[in-house]
């Protein structure tokens, strides 16, 4: 059933430690369309770098390009592959940053490298002082895999201006300097309209890696709520909090289980925050999202040790990146899709009151649950969230549920930096997976497709009467077969959705998505940059 309480964002109570910054809504550097190059720079501006992103420095003719690309050439022989920063009469601020971007035509090669060159050409300009830089992107090679080569590198360079919302908050705006970036593609195709989609996006992005990104108490569980209530307003997103100790107890018994060692601490007390957006006119489809928001993870009773708990306040990457797609959604006004979302935001810690291996608890859909392993509670979060979006698509038009999670290591393990998508039997009937591949692979934001396989249900099979599903095994996802695979089996079963097959009167489509080895750049999750995967892919799909 529904929850019986809910707190709105106009009476969301804040512990007053929760005291919101400006930089919750502080303005990302704009992007500016540019049209015509030569009218720009025979015209007064105030740009102060030129940037120029190319495949081919060589084979770009515009005069101001070719002389950077020849002084550059006459000191540098490898200067048509590497980054340069040179002297440059006319460009603006008498100084250009040539970023080439490599090979792209090979059959390994993809959009991406349009997102890393413009990516480090910004960083280059703006560390030799640039605020106002004029990006120029040299036309890419007319196939289908480099079609939005525009957009993905504008996005890589406005991506790559962010700063930890800790370092704005401590030191303001003098760490983002940067304010806008003038936007030109030779030859023309990117116009007001791309530079405002961009925005969008990006503004999705941002809060995407400020969630992810932020350390544990900045972000503990009631201040990851207000950030929400924060960033969501005047979007058009209805956001409720679920804060009440007894309502989250009754209506999401394994979520309340994983938090039972943080209810002593008030600053640490677990809460579910519901997004909904609804757009103008017909809905034609209803998404519903499941978003793992661990704010930090000490394994609990499974204690992670030898220093496996360096980077754990980042397991909120899933709800963030949720957060982050409604964000970008409704700023862009999407027709036709409505999104409901659950955030279940918690801190798995440790102490007395730890839920521990062996335990049953019994989940949201009536199913008993024997726990396995205490630091995989990622799952017995996503799982009461599902059990509710559950109950909410029959009722909703065409509707398609997700979860969206840092869920395992095994993630990483077997596919490296890339997203993992499973579909269940609907899902993969309707080609849920397929299609989000597909456009995150046009957009930069790749994914691997798995598979749900009989061997996942055994695995999780009871092995007596007093439990219908057991959590995990104890051994880390990492090193174990089919790490990341088997625990959409178990959410499946947790959250009722194995009645929901192609097999049964009323199937639903469930997706479930692995950041585990895509959420923060590099792997590094304890200083990596959070990658705020897969906003973009979802936004490409859906908007």
């Amino acid at each position: 059933g529904a929850p019986n309480h809910l707190t709105s964002a106009a009476d969301f109570r804040i512990n007053p430690l929760a005291a919101t910054s400006n930089a919750v809504t502080a303005a990302m550097t704009r992007l500016h369309a540019v049209a015509n190059l030569e009218a720009t720079l025979a015209k007064k501006h105030d740009y102060d770098a030129l940037v120029v992103v190319a495949h081919d420095l060589a084979a770009v003719e515009q005069p101001l390009v070719a002389q950077a690309f020849a002084t550059a050439r006459a000191v540098d022989a490898k200067a048509a592959g590497a980054l340069s920063l040179v002297p440059c009469q006319g460009a603006p601020g008498g100084r250009a940053v040539l970023a080439p971007t490599g090979p792209v035509q090979r059959d390994h090669d993809d959009v991406r490298r349009y997102a890393e060159a413009a990516r480090k050409g910004l960083l280059r300009a703006r560390d030799a002082g640039a605020v106002k830089p004029l990006v120029v992107l040299a036309p890419p090679p007319a196939d289908a895999r480099h079609a939005n080569a525009a957009r993905v590198a504008a996005l890589g360079a406005l991506g790559g201006l962010w700063e930890p919302l800790e370092a704005r908050e401590a030191r303001g705006a003098s760490v983002e300097p940067v304010q806008a970036i003038g936007w030109c593609v030779l030859g023309g195709g990117f116009e007001a309209a791309d530079a405002a989609w961009v925005e969008a996006a990006e503004a999705g992005q941002r809060l995407a890696r400020d969630l992810c990104g932020t350390e544990p108490e900045r972000m503990a569980p009631p201040r990851f709520a207000q950030f929400c209530v924060e960033a969501f307003k005047g979007s058009g997103v209805k956001v409720r909090v679920i804060d009440q100790q007894k309502v989250l107890a009754k209506e999401y018994p394994l979520l309340s289980a994983v938090a039972r060692a943080s209810l002593e601490v008030e600053r640490h007390r677990p809460c579910v925050v519901r997004l909904e957006y609804t757009p103008k006119g017909k809905v034609e489809q209803t998404l519903l999202f499941a978003g793992k928001g661990l704010t930090y993870d000490t394994g609990g009773a499974d204690l992670k040790v030898g220093g496996a708990m360096a980077g754990m306040s980042r397991d909120k990457g899933g709800a963030a990146a949720v957060a982050g797609f409604l964000l970008a959604l409704a700023k862009l006004g999407a027709r036709g899709v409505k999104v409901v979302a659950e955030l279940g935001v918690v801190r798995n810690s440790i102490g007395a009151e730890s839920f521990v291996t062996d335990e049953i608890v019994t989940s949201h859909a009536g199913v008993r649950v024997r726990i396995g392993n205490t630091d995989a509670e990622g799952r017995l979060v996503l799982a009461d969230l599902l059990s509710h979006l559950r109950v909410e698509a029959a009722k909703a038009t065409a509707p398609r549920l997700f979860s969206v999670a840092t869920l395992t290591g095994h993630a990483g393990r077997a596919v490296g930096p890339y997203n993992i998508a499973l579909d269940n039997g609907p899902a993969r009937s309707n080609g849920v997976a397929e299609r989000l591949a597909a456009q995150g692979e046009l957009w930069g934001d790749p994914f691997e497709l798995s598979r749900l396989r009989r061997e996942d249900f055994d695995f999780v099979a009871p092995r007596t009467k007093a439990d219908d599903v057991l959590s995990c095994n104890n051994l880390p996802s990492s090193g174990t077969a089919r790490g990341h695979q088997f625990p959409m089996a178990f959410l499946a079963i947790a959250a009722g959705l194995d009645k929901h097959g192609n097999d049964s009167a009323n199937p639903l489509c469930f997706t479930h998505i692995d950041i585990g080895g895509s959420g923060c750049e590099g792997g590094d999750w304890q200083h990596g940059r959070p990658s705020a995967r897969p906003v973009v892919a979802l936004l490409a799909t859906y908007a």
